[in-house]
C-alpha cells in the first residue's frame, strides 16, 4: 500500500494519520477536510472558547513542529467514492485516488425544520458555529436551549456564567436518561436549577417565532400560528431586532403546550447525524453510520472508518454502535490503521470502556462504561446533595459503569480497573481500589 487518503481532518482523521505514520506507513498520505481550518479541539467550543477564556490558537491539535509529511486538502468536501479504484470524488470536480481510504467525516448537528432563516438560531458543532454563537451571546439577554444533552447543558452553563437568562427545553421526561439512567440523569440535570437555569422537560417544540411576524417557523412538533392561547407572538415578543441583511430574527420558542418562551438567542442541541450520505451507492452498509467490524473494517476492501461517522461492532455489547466521544476519536484510529495496513489480518485489541466527561457550572462530570435498563446504581462515595459523589452501576454483581461528580481521583482508579478487566466481579474490583 503506497497511498492512503484520510477523508476527514478533525481529531479522528488526524489521529488516523498519526497512527499510520507511527505504524510505519511511509507512502503518500492525503488528508481531506470540509472545513478550511487545520484540526482543532472541539470540546472547548461549548465551554472555554464560548466564554472567551480560550483563543482559536489554543484549540490547535497539532504541535508547532509536527510534520506528518501529508498533503492537506482543506475546504474540500467529499461527494462520493468510487470503490472500483478507491477514488474519492470532491465537490470542486477533482478527485483523489488512493490504495487505502480512512473514512473520518464525523457528524453534523441536527436542525429544526424550517428554522434556518431566522437570525439568532444556532447549532454548535464547528469553530465557525462557536464564533457565531459567541457573538450573539455577548449581545444577548435571553437564551433558550432546545435539547438538554451534554452540548446543550454546557452551553447553558456557559451562557449563565455570562449573565444571560437561560431556559432549557427537553422533550424527554428526564435529561441524560439514555446515557446515565433516569435516576442519575435527574441528579445531573438538577445542576441547572442549582444555578438559576430553568429546565422544562416532557414537552416538545412546535416552532420558532420571528420578531416581525406571528407565523410559526416549524419545529419538531409541527407548524401553526399563534392566535392567543398563552400568548401572542406580536404582543408578547414585540421589539425584536432584525438580523444582518434585514432577515427576521428569532424572538421566541413556541412549545407544544402553547407556552411561549421569549428568546433573542436559541441553541438547537438535538443530537447529530453521521456524515455518510456521500458514501451512498458505494457498497457500504449505512445505518446510523458506516457499519464496521471490531477493527474498523467496512466490508469494502481497503476502506476503514473511524470517529463519529463509524458504527463499530462492540464485542462486549454484542452490537454495532457509534461512539460520539473525544476518547473514541483518539483511541480507535490506531486499531483501524492496523486493520488497513494488515489487510485485516491483525486481530483488534479488546475495546476500552467508553468514556466521556462534561464540565458544567464548575462541576467535573465523568462517566465510563455501558448502562442498560435494569442496571442498579449505588452511591459509593460522597453525597448527591453535596454535588460531589461517585456512583457505580452493576449488572448481576458486576460493575459495568461509573459516574462521578467532582471525584476525579477516585473515578480514575475505578476507570483504570474497569478498563483492565471489564468482567471482574464487584468484590474483586473493590479489593484492588
Amino acid at each position: 500500500m503506497r497511498s492512503i487518503a484520510v477523508v476527514g481532518a478533525s481529531l479522528a482523521g488526524l489521529s488516523a494519520a498519526r497512527a499510520l505514520r507511527g505504524q510505519g506507513f511511509d507512502g503518500r498520505l492525503t488528508l481531506i477536510g470540509t472545513e478550511s481550518h487545520r484540526p482543532y479541539d472541539r470540546p472547548p467550543l461549548s465551554k472555554e472558547f464560548l466564554a472567551g477564556r480560550m483563543s482559536e490558537a489554543d484549540l490547535a491539535l497539532e504541535a508547532d513542529d509536527e510534520d506528518l509529511g501529508a498533503e492537506w486538502r482543506l475546504g474540500a468536501t467529499a461527494t462520493g467514492l468510487d470503490p472500483s479504484d478507491r477514488r474519492v470524488l470532491l465537490a470542486d470536480g477533482t478527485s483523489v485516488r488512493a490504495d487505502g481510504i480512512v473514512v473520518a467525516t464525523g457528524a453534523s448537528a441536527r436542525t429544526l425544520p424550517g428554522g434556518g432563516d431566522l437570525g439568532g438560531v444556532h447549532t454548535l458543532r464547528s469553530l465557525d458555529d462557536a464564533r457565531a454563537l459567541r457573538s450573539d451571546l455577548v449581545k444577548g439577554r435571553r437564551l433558550v436551549v432546545i435539547g438538554a444533552g451534554f452540548i446543550g447543558a454546557e452551553v447553558a452553563s456557559t451562557a449563565r456564567d455570562l449573565g444571560l437568562d437561560v431556559t432549557v427545553v427537553e422533550t424527554a421526561p428526564t435529561p441524560f436518561a439514555g446515557a446515565l439512567g433516569a435516576e442519575m440523569g435527574a441528579v445531573v440535570a438538577s445542576l441547572h436549577g442549582d444555578h438559576g437555569v430553568r429546565l422544562i422537560c416532557g414537552v416538545g417544540v412546535r416552532g420558532l417565532l420571528g420578531a416581525d411576524r406571528a407565523d410559526v417557523v416549524p419545529g419538531s412538533g409541527g407548524a401553526g400560528r399563534v392566535d392567543g392561547g398563552r400568548g401572542s407572538a406580536r404582543t408578547d415578543l414585540a421589539g425584536g431586532a432584525r438580523a444582518p441583511g434585514g432577515a427576521d430574527r428569532v424572538a421566541g420558542v413556541l412549545l407544544d403546550d402553547d407556552r411561549i418562551l421569549p428568546a433573542d438567542v436559541v441553541l438547537v442541541g438535538i443530537g447529530a447525524r453521521p456524515n455518510v450520505e456521500w458514501l451512498a451507492g458505494a457498497g457500504f452498509q449505512l445505518t446510523d453510520g458506516v457499519v464496521c467490524d471490531a477493527g474498523g473494517a467496512t466490508g469494502v476492501p481497503g476502506v476503514v472508518a473511524v470517529g463519529d461517522c463509524a458504527a463499530w461492532f462492540d464485542p462486549t455489547m454484542g452490537y454495532h454502535h457509534r461512539v460520539e466521544h473525544w476518547t473514541g476519536a483518539l483511541r480507535r484510529p490506531a486499531a483501524a490503521a492496523r486493520t488497513l495496513l494488515s489487510g485485516g489480518a491483525t486481530a483488534p485489541d479488546p475495546p476500552g470502556s467508553p468514556y466521556f466527561w462534561s464540565d458544567q457550572y464548575g462541576m467535573k462530570i465523568q462517566f465510563v462504561g455501558h448502562t442498560r435498563p435494569g442496571d442498579t446504581v449505588t452511591v459509593e462515595e460522597g453525597d448527591v446533595a453535596d454535588r460531589s459523589f461517585l456512583a457505580v452501576y452493576r449488572r448481576q454483581d458486576r460493575p459495568v459503569a461509573v459516574l462521578s461528580l467532582n471525584q476525579v481521583r477516585l473515578f480514575t482508579r475505578w476507570r483504570r480497573r474497569l478498563d483492565a478487566a471489564p468482567s471482574r466481579t464487584d468484590s474483586t474490583l473493590r479489593s484492588e481500589l
